[in-house]
């Protein structure tokens, strides 16, 4: 299992336990090792949120769609 591997999957458990600082620091770590995964920013995006800290996880959510717009509806 590589490192960011393993930092995914601690920021996983501790987003699923309720430890979003936690989780946060986890997710932020792994973006430092691969800050063009939109997943990551995804995750960060969802820790944010249950922070209360809306307006942050709405620029990760922006990120992740900026890297991966495959969310989006197509016109």
């Amino acid at each position: 299992m590589t490192k960011i591997d393993v930092l995914i999957q601690k920021g996983t458990e501790n987003l699923r336990n309720g430890n979003f600082e936690n989780a946060l620091s986890f997710f932020e770590q792994a973006l430092l090792l691969k800050p063009d995964d939109p997943d990551l920013w995804n995750n960060k995006g969802i820790v944010l949120r249950s922070l209360g800290r809306y307006n942050e996880a709405s620029d990760c959510y922006n990120k992740s769609l900026q890297l991966d717009p495959r969310d989006r509806a197509s016109s």
